[in-house]
């Protein structure tokens, strides 16, 4: 397409590059030039605009251009419609994912009926996703269930990264899970240690034949903590919820908060795939979710009922309800609900998953197990152990590092969307493209680590790892959505374990060395672990 030649003067057409010369040139002579060309100043910015627009257009055209020649990332067969769905039997895919990456190499498209998504298997690429190129994908995208379970993404742990998402996270490091917060909220994990010791042996004293069901004490004793620093109180004898007429027990309440909700994240709505078929009901997922939701909503707001009336007597705790109220006024009332019950939900699952994973391990393995009670000996003596024995104990925290690498508790990232062309391990990735970071993949990878399928601590001894290094697995993920609850998560496992190891020795009981199937949302045991214990002189 030709433009129009002017019919005046031809000194506008030459304008701009003049005036880019003269650029440099002292503001009078400029001022001279515009007062000798009345339709110049125009004319300039027209041009000027269109120079601009143009770069822009070939820039981003450039951009892609340049990406389009990288290769296309490799493709897993499927069949058409459904891609590769019917090959994906599990509700948490990460194994399938793993054995594809043996053949397909660390990174590899799929596609999920009308989405195209792109796994990564290994850190190196993963990396390159949380750190490198966060920029052009820094959406999550969830599933139905997600969303409605997330009250849209309304938690640290999945929201989107922007403003709310860095006010939340402000908030929950502030009062919870940031260094401070931790020192403050010691007397909460002084507690649950000597609650859980006790009631071991009170089991052994009662029943030194009988198997112990750890997950039980343990789990109970989290959800406490986990309590006490949302609301600050613990709730033994139950509570009235107005919403669903009836007095809940502390293990109902538990199961609602925790339990169900887990099971429900994983619920699989076939709608999810195909999106365009949206208007089709699916009645039965719908409504289950729906149903966790309220509930989960109605013990919430009981809670907070309860912990309302205690701030309006005068009575103060160093507690995150308190904070909120107090300190983040632009919230919802719906916010603040999904803000404490993401504190519940995180202190009492992922943690549990850790460290019972860790004594399974250890008492299938008597030789390592008598490794970290003899170090824990050297360093504490006739001492309990406590959180400032922890950087003097190197193998106690190769145990927990282990431990996440091969029980990685969410062993897949919720979903990423792609919002701009980007390339990953050398391959171009398209906007719209869905990323699903595999991290039990990049955990068991061969190519980083040797026997990854073995439960090896000592791998973390090597010099290469520092020992205070908290990610030495993607277990926390990376960059800026680095999990805020590391610190937590090590200073209640490691010492739980450190405890557990120092007064008793760990047996199986016959046959659960076979037990290692897992359920729900995080790599939760599917079946409790259960041990014989002898108290050590």
């Amino acid at each position: 397409m030709q433009l129009a030649q002017p019919t005046h003067s031809s000194r506008p057409s030459t304008f701009p590059l003049n005036f880019l010369r003269k650029s440099m040139a002292p503001l009078s002579q400029i001022l001279q030039d515009f007062q000798a060309m009345p339709f110049a100043f125009p004319a300039a910015i027209a041009a000027l605009s269109l120079l601009f627009l143009f770069s822009v257009k070939s820039f981003v055209f450039t951009k892609k251009n340049a990406f389009s020649k990288l290769p296309s990332v490799p493709v897993v067969p499927g069949l058409p419609l459904v891609g590769n769905l019917l090959q994906l039997k599990e509700k948490k895919p990460y194994k399938t994912f793993t054995r594809w990456a043996e053949e397909y190499g660390p990174i590899y498209s799929i596609k999920t009926g009308a989405s195209t998504m792109v796994v990564l298997n290994s850190t190196d690429v993963a990396k390159e996703a949380m750190v490198t190129r966060y920029p052009s994908m820094s959406t999550k995208k969830l599933s139905n269930a997600l969303k409605i379970l997330t009250y849209d993404k309304c938690m640290v742990a999945i929201s989107d990264y922007n403003d709310f998402h860095k006010m939340i996270k402000r908030y929950i490091l502030t009062n919870v899970l940031g260094a401070n917060a931790q020192k403050r909220h010691r007397s909460h994990r002084d507690t649950m240690r000597d609650n859980v010791a006790s009631r071991l042996h009170a089991h052994v004293k009662n029943s030194p034949q009988e198997a112990i069901n750890f997950r039980k004490i343990f789990e109970s004793e989290l959800f406490g903590i986990s309590l006490k620093q949302a609301i600050g109180k613990n709730i033994e004898d139950g509570i009235y919820v107005e919403e669903l007429g009836t007095t809940l027990s502390r293990d109902e309440i538990f199961k609602v908060l925790v339990l169900d909700i887990m099971e429900g994240a994983i619920e699989v709505d076939w709608r999810d795939f195909f999106p365009y078929l949206r208007w089709v009901p699916n009645k039965t997922i719908e409504n289950k979710i729906q149903r966790l939701y309220h509930r989960r909503k109605a013990v919430m707001n009981a809670l907070i009922k309860e912990q309302k009336k205690r701030i309006a007597s005068g009575e103060e705790l160093n507690c995150y309800i308190d904070y909120l109220l107090s300190e983040a006024k632009t919230l919802t009332p719906e916010q603040i609900v999904m803000l404490l019950w993401e504190t519940i939900i995180e202190t009492a699952d992922t943690t549990l998953v850790t460290t019972e994973w860790a004594m399974y391990e250890l008492a299938k393995d008597q030789k390592r197990q008598d490794r970290l009670f003899e170090e824990i000996q050297n360093v504490c003596g006739t001492n309990k152990i406590n959180e400032e024995h922890l950087s003097q104990m190197p193998y106690l925290g190769a145990v927990f590092h282990e431990t996440l690498r091969k029980h990685s508790p969410a062993p897949i990232v919720p979903l990423r969307y792609v919002h701009e062309d980007t390339q990953l391990g050398g391959y171009y990735v398209p906007a719209g493209t869905e990323i699903a970071i595999n991290i039990y993949g990049c955990n068991m990878d061969k190519n980083q680590w040797e026997s990854p399928e073995e439960w090896k601590p000592e791998r973390f001894l090597e010099p290469k790892y520092d020992p205070i290094d908290l990610y030495k697995t993607m277990a926390f993920g990376a960059g800026k959505r680095v999990c805020a609850g590391s610190l937590q998560a090590m200073l209640i496992a490691c010492t739980t374990i450190g405890r557990l190891v120092q007064e008793f020795e760990w047996n199986l009981r016959d046959g659960e060395e076979e037990n290692v199937d897992t359920v729900g949302l995080t790599t939760h045991k599917l079946h409790p672990m259960h041990a014989i214990l002898k108290p050590r002189n």
